[in-house]
């Protein structure tokens, strides 16, 4: 290689006096070159640091081999463990991953899809952002053949690509759980009114309250913007409530932990005069003493995994069909 210059195939071509088309075959492991010749050409092509033009490979196979990735927050568990399982999924592919953060702004969201789109990403997977109410990208994307699959925070819209955890049966058994231990003034502390997964906590909440028997009491139920300020806003009200719940089912955990803290400001002692559950289960209660009484598992890294898997099946055209794939794993209680 003279300089910066890199080497082409026609310079190898004429070190080793064949074809370039030749020499093209044998890095590509073409069956109609012989083994000598293969090991010859790929042999001069290390000594030249000979590297593939990607830009010309990518408009021969139309592909970029990059997917794009956008969550809510990366610094939340949850979207660790799914990051970590989407991109053991992308390398068995030789897919590289961009990574966009939304930090649950609408704007951020669509500019970052935005930019995916420029950089031609086959396909992106996206946790939407909690405040999301625009899904206009889609039409973007449809008219440029980008293909796009939902996981864990869907939109509540049929004909999309989505993999989403069952909410329903966690608060089932976590309200069975509190019931079974004497429970029967349940309170629910819910995310934004406008999400999907709130409605579908909420909805689940009466359906539990009914199954074992206990009379719905609207106060019991307040809803949070999910910021700190705001889970000790709701967590006030549960608090000043005439007749206290003994029993709490939040949002998630880090909701929970800001729960907590502000009962204990208020002298409630955890477990003895209020018992928690929460979604998500985040490994971080491990490392408390008197952790709350459970957590909902929603398999961030099955969910993920799954969203990957389909995602790249529809850019292989392996399963691709006209009807939208819709996967729902059942969320389930852990015990602390």
């Amino acid at each position: 290689m003279a300089g910066n210059k890199p080497t082409t195939i026609k310079e190898i071509a004429r070190k080793l006096k064949i074809s370039p088309s030749t020499v093209s075959r044998a890095l590509n492991d073409h069956p109609s070159i012989g083994l000598v010749t293969t090991m010859r050409v790929k042999k001069m092509a290390e000594e030249m640091a000979y590297e593939p033009n990607q830009t010309a490979i990518f408009f021969k196979q139309r592909k970029t081999f990059t997917i794009g990735v956008i969550l809510p927050k990366l610094s939340e568990p949850f979207f660790s463990e799914a990051i970590s399982a989407i991109e053991n999924v992308a390398e068995e592919r030789k897919y590289t991953v961009l990574l966009g953060q939304s930090l649950d702004d609408e704007n951020r969201e669509l500019n970052i899809i935005q930019t995916f789109k420029k950089h031609r990403v086959d396909g992106i997977l996206i946790s939407m952002s909690k405040n999301t109410g625009d899904t206009d990208f889609l039409d973007i994307l449809a008219k440029t053949e980008i293909p796009i699959v939902f996981f864990d925070c869907v939109p509540d819209m049929p004909n999309v690509h989505k993999v989403y955890s069952d909410l329903a049966s966690g608060m089932i058994e976590a309200i069975d759980a509190f019931v079974d231990r004497g429970h029967q003034k349940i309170a629910l502390i819910n995310g934004p009114e406008s999400l999907l997964a709130s409605k579908e906590r909420a909805e689940a909440f009466k359906v539990a309250m009914d199954k074992n028997g206990i009379e719905y009491d609207a106060s019991y139920v307040v809803n949070t913007d999910l910021t700190e300020a705001g889970n000790e806003e709701a967590m006030e009200k549960i608090c000043t409530l005439v007749d206290r719940p003994s029993a709490l089912i939040s949002f998630n955990d880090f909701v929970t932990l800001d729960l907590i803290r502000y009962a204990k400001q208020r002298g409630i002692i955890l477990n003895q005069d209020m018992f928690f559950i929460s979604y998500a289960n985040y490994p971080l209660w491990k490392y408390m003493d008197n952790p709350p009484m459970g957590s909902i598992e929603q398999y961030p890294e099955k969910q993920a995994h799954k969203a990957a898997e389909i995602l790249f099946d529809i850019i292989d055209k392996k399963e691709y069909t006209d009807t939208a794939q819709e996967v729902v794993y059942p969320s389930k209680l852990v015990l602390k």
